[in-house]
Formats: C-alpha cells, sequence, structure tokens
C-alpha cells in the first residue's frame, strides 16, 4: 500500500517571518501535529510541538528561527516506509512532494486510520512500551518538562500516594498552560509568570481519569480510541487493575510494529537517525546481531535504538545519549550509555547491552538448571 491514497492537501502553514507567539498560539487553538512553514512560498521545514516544548525562544522571534527539517516522502512511497520514516525522525508528520512540489502532508493518524483494520490479530502485549517513567502528583512543571525533554516523550503517568494511577501529563497539558498564563501577562511579567508555572503542582495541570488499555487487548481496539479521542497513548495496565501502570502504548509503537519485516537481517529501527555521524545503520545492525549471536537461544524480533542529543560539546561534538532494547522470544534486553559523538555513545551502550543479555543468558541457564532439579527431586 503506498500512501497516495492517504496524504491529504490539508494543513496548517505559516511563513517563516511569522512571529513565534502566533504559532503557539496556533497550536493552543489547533492542536495539529506539526505545522509547515514556508519561506517564499517555497517549503522550509516544519515546527512540531516538542521543539516549543523544549525552546526558550522569545514570542517575538521569528518562525523560520524554530523551524527544522522534516523527512520528505513522495506521494507513491510505502506505507510502511513512511511509518519508519516518522518514526526514525521522531515527528508526527511528514511533507509529501510530488514532482518534486510540496503535495500536503501525512500524519500517523493518517496512517494507522489506514491500516486500522490490519492491526486486530496485535495484541497490546505484543508491542507495548515496558519501561515507563511516571511522576507524582506533588512533582512541579519544570520538573516534568526535565524529564520530557532528557527521555525524549511526550507524556508520563501520574501517581498518587500509593503509587497508583491518577492522572497522565503531557507535552501538550504544558503547552496549553504556559500559552494560557502568558497571554494573560505582559512582556516584563512573563519572567516571573514562567517561574509560576514551572514551580506548579503537575496535579493541577494534568489530565484524570486516564484513558487505559489491558494487555490483551486488540491494537486494533486501542488505537481506534485512540484515533477517536485524539489521545497519544494510552496506560497500560493488568487485567486484574486498572491503578497499576504496567506499561504504556503510543502511536509510535504501533508505527514501529508496522515497520517490522521478514528480512534476512535483523529489523533495526533508529531513532534520530540524523544524529549518526561515524557510524551507519548496517554497522549498527551487525554489532547488534553480533552481541545477538552470543545468546544462541535468543531470537531477536526487533530492535530498537535510540539516540538523542544533549546540549553538552567537546570540541564542537554533541553529548549523544544511546538506548538500545531488543525484544526477543526470551524477554527483552537492553543497554544505554553516553558520549561525544553517536558512535561513542552506541559502543557504550552496546557494552552494557552485552552484559545484560550475558546475565539473561545465565539467568535462563538456572531456570533451566533448577527445573532439571526439580524433576530429578520429583523422581526420588
Amino acid at each position: 500500500m503506498d500512501i497516495a491514497d492517504i496524504a491529504t492537501r490539508e494543513f496548517v502553514e505559516v511563513d517563516a517571518s511569522k512571529r513565534l507567539g502566533k504559532v503557539r498560539s496556533i497550536f493552543e487553538r489547533e492542536n495539529p501535529k506539526g505545522i509547515i512553514v514556508t519561506e517564499d512560498g517555497d517549503y522550509a521545514g516544519v515546527i512540531t510541538q516538542k521543539q516549543l516544548v523544549q525552546s526558550h525562544v522569545e514570542d517575538n522571534a521569528k518562525a523560520g528561527a524554530m523551524t527544522r527539517s522534516a523527512p520528505k516522502v513522495e506521494r507513491t512511497d510505502d506505507v510502511r516506509e513512511v511509518a519508519r520514516v516518522l518514526v526514525e525522525g521522531g515527528v508526527k508528520l511528514a511533507p509529501v512532494f510530488e514532482a518534486g512540489e510540496l503535495w500536503g502532508i501525512v500524519t500517523e493518524d493518517d496512517i494507522l486510520d489506514a491500516v486500522l483494520d490490519n492491526l486486530d490479530a496485535l495484541r497490546v502485549e505484543d508491542i507495548y512500551t515496558r519501561d515507563v517513567i511516571t511522576v507524582s502528583e506533588d512533582t512541579n512543571v519544570g520538573q516534568v518538562v526535565n524529564l520530557l525533554r532528557k527521555h525524549g516523550i511526550s507524556r508520563l503517568p501520574v501517581l498518587g500516594d500509593d503509587d497508583g494511577l491518577t492522572g497522565m501529563v503531557t507535552r501538550h497539558d504544558i503547552v496549553d498552560v504556559v500559552v494560557r498564563d502568558m497571554n494573560k501577562t505582559t512582556r516584563g511579567d512573563r519572567s516571573g509568570e514562567i517561574e509560576r508555572v514551572l514551580d506548579m503542582p503537575v496535579y493541577d495541570v494534568m489530565s484524570s481519569p486516564v484513558e487505559t488499555a489491558k494487555l490483551g487487548d486488540s491494537v486494533e481496539d486501542a488505537v481506534a480510541r485512540m484515533l477517536e479521542n485524539d489521545f497519544a497513548g494510552l496506560v497500560v495496565t493488568p487485567e486484574d487493575d486498572d491503578t497499576h501502570v504496567a506499561g504504556i502504548l503510543t502511536k509510535t509503537d504501533v508505527l514501529r510494529a508496522l515497520t517490522y519485516t521478514e528480512e534476512e537481517h535483523m529489523d533495526v529501527q533508529i531513532t534520530n537517525i540524523k544524529l549518526l555521524d561515524t557510524i551507519s545503520r548496517a554497522d549498527i545492525r551487525s554489532d547488534i546481531e553480533a552481541v545477538a549471536d552470543k545468546y544462541g537461544a535468543m531470537q531477536v524480533q526487533h530492535a530498537h535504538v535510540r539516540f538523542h542529543e544533549h546540549k553538552e560539546k567537546l570540541r564542537g561534538t554533541p553529548l549523544i545519549q544511546c538506548q538500545i532494547r531488543l525484544r526477543t522470544n526470551k524477554g527483552q534486553a537492553a543497554g544505554s550509555g553516553e558520549g561525544y559523538g553517536a558512535e561513542t555513545a552506541f559502543n557504550v551502550a552496546l557494552d552494557k547491552l552485552e552484559r545484560n543479555v550475558l546475565e539473561l543468558k545465565g539467568v535462563q541457564a538456572d531456570e533451566e538448571y533448577r527445573g532439571q532439579l526439580l524433576r530429578k527431586l520429583g523422581e526420588l
């Protein structure tokens, strides 16, 4: 399936000379997945909500100062490849071109809606993210912003005093409250107002109650609810406890599942692939395969490598965080690390992954030995 019938010509567009304050207001009013920026009528890039949360640029700055590149796709591109492009680019939309001209856009919602009927064979437990960062009700908004930036995520479950799920705070919630409060103040008051907002407890801005999905729910049903209610994700809970956070299912998780292949080589998904410098996708896949091969009984179903760039630099090379996660028939294995440049960060993370894989191998061997011992004891 290609995206010829999925892409749309309806999108929000601003000129690069537009004030950033106006752009923030558009996000508050229309909540688009992203805004296309043009300069003298030509495509220049996009602005995302994520950028606004991570930015300290003043409202009087021009939109062009916030514009970032987004992966371009053609109207005839395959849906799976476009899904990969969105996941690896860390974006919610991509500009669609035809004969070298901007034709429209395609969003993650467009793709998920088009493939919805094909998702009934998947269960939430097959693709959800298990490792979830949570915050308490008294965590302040400033701390939430730092967590969203550090981990490159868009939402955080909120827990009450008994560690039960009580709410959800999203990037959109924070943008909404910041823009709303900024509109009430004059320029001279804004510094103090920003500090007041950042000191607010997350309880004051979170959404409650929280939409959840069970581990055994079909992905089709979960995605249908996301699309119907404009949710980017659902908290995943066990069958018998609606308040325990077992994980989270996001639209990105579903898009990533669409990119799974049955190729001879391991399927590797890379988020923020633009950060690769002296290392290639082929190098990354080869190195991960070498680690997986050390545990012959492990069959890697999917590998996800995520890079995140910090502001710190050493002689012009940025500090990069790398996270590697393997989904295997023996469970999940992961490793993370930091270094100056993507290759160094990847190698640190790979080393930790290897140690975790060998530890998993040891645990599995211990369990097998324990089973053999119990069977022998049972024969006495």
